[in-house]
């Protein structure tokens, strides 16, 4: 049901805010920081909201992986040029984290004298065999760390940063006849007035589904990561390591400039469909941890790494937001004038946010993305039925990590 305020008492109460911002972003992780600070550089004055705070889901908790040439079909551009872009705010933001790295494709099993040795910390007793998967094409970079330089240089260029929960989107009947229209949102029981709302929630964009009366379909997968911290730096080796039945896991594993190692791959992912997530069952930033997998993760991760395993520091948790095609969901809202969504990138959701962001700002400023097609992700496109996809990480064709 699309949700119309109606009555003069809301009008009246509508009227009387003080304000009109450009556009209401909800969402403060990558993508909404992503969105706000490219609307921001070309001098629009984007409000963006979020219930708990920048980064405080996935985009404060993924592993941040990045690679260049691993999409395949309509996805292989987002690759491509969000991974140039990844470099260049690195760049123009001082992003410390970021760095190209090399990728291994390992295989777990007993150690023999044909195991060949190509990392250094990769010296337990359960490395089978390792090789290149790609020398040139990935890099890396720490999410949380991206994600509020974007959102501080996007409030130094005039954006406005705002803590609430984005309750409801306000709509009108277009007096020209032009359908409805974006009036506002409602934010923790306040009207705020804008011509235009962009929803970057992640898995909680199905709240969507309500507020703009469309199929937002998404599945959020809840996963568990580690992080080892260690006194010393780490060679620079991304690992994906093959499916370990003895573990239930198919880790992934990536060293940080900071001395830290982060690993994911975990298995036993809970799949929460967009009912759960929309009925509160899962808030954003609060998602914890399945103690059994934190238990295998770290005696995979051990049987790899006698040097770098042991207990980790960190453990948690976070929700990926997974369309049944897997693909992302990134347009305009086509019976909406003024709505915009940008939601779904599954487990590419951090190599993916400056090209979705770059490119959803020319279509809120120009009427059209310039940087890459958006036509093959419209959010139109679950009206009619949607064909199911796998929706793990590829390099291409081949499926390589875990699959869900």
């Amino acid at each position: 049901k699309i949700s119309v305020l109606r009555g003069r008492a809301m009008l009246v109460a509508l009227l009387c805010v003080a304000g009109m911002h450009d556009i209401v972003i909800a969402g403060a992780g990558l993508h909404g920081a992503s969105l706000a600070y490219y609307l921001a550089k070309r001098g629009a004055k984007p409000l963006l909201v979020d219930a708990k705070g920048v980064a405080c889901a996935a985009s404060g908790k993924g592993g941040g992986f990045l690679a260049r040439d691993w999409g395949r079909g309509v996805t292989a551009q987002l690759h491509k040029v969000s991974f140039k872009l990844h470099e260049e705010l690195a760049a123009e933001l001082g992003v410390e984290s970021y760095r190209k790295i090399s990728v291994l494709q390992v295989q777990p099993g007993d150690r023999t004298r044909r195991t060949i040795d190509i990392c250094q910390w990769l010296d337990g007793d359960s490395v089978a065999d390792s090789n290149y998967l790609d020398k040139h094409g990935a890099a890396q970079v720490t999410p949380g760390e991206l994600c509020n330089k974007l959102v501080d240089e996007a409030v130094r260029l005039g954006a406005t940063l705002k803590i609430g929960k984005v309750q409801d989107v306000v709509l009108a009947e277009d007096p020209e006849g032009g359908g409805r229209r974006v009036e506002g949102v409602i934010v923790d029981g306040e009207t705020i007035r804008a011509p235009k709302v962009a929803v970057t929630m992640g898995p909680w964009s199905a709240l969507a589904e309500d507020w703009f009366g469309m199929p937002v379909p998404m599945t959020g997968i809840r996963s568990t990561s580690l992080v080892f911290r260690r006194d010393e730096p780490v060679e620079p080796f991304a690992l994906f390591v093959g499916e370990d039945d003895r573990y239930g896991t198919h880790l992934e594993v990536y060293p940080r400039n900071d001395a830290s190692v982060y690993v994911c791959g975990i298995g036993g992912s809970e799949y929460v469909d967009g009912s759960r997530l929309k009925a509160g069952e899962y808030a954003p930033g609060d998602v914890h941890p399945d103690a059994d997998r934190v238990e295998a993760g770290t005696r995979a991760f051990s049987s790899l790494s006698k040097s770098l395993g042991g207990e980790p520091s960190v453990t948690q948790a976070c929700m990926r937001p997974c369309p049944p095609d897997a693909l992302p969901i990134m347009g305009a809202v086509g019976h909406i004038q003024g709505a915009y969504i940008s939601c779904g990138h599954n487990c590419w959701g951090i190599l993916w946010a400056p090209v979705s962001g770059k490119a959803m700002s020319e279509l809120i400023l120009d009427g059209k993305a310039s940087c890459v097609d958006l036509a093959p992700f419209s959010p139109a496109r679950f009206m009619p039925k949607a064909q199911v996809g796998s929706r793990g990480r590829k390099r291409g064709a081949q499926a390589v990590g875990e699959q869900w």
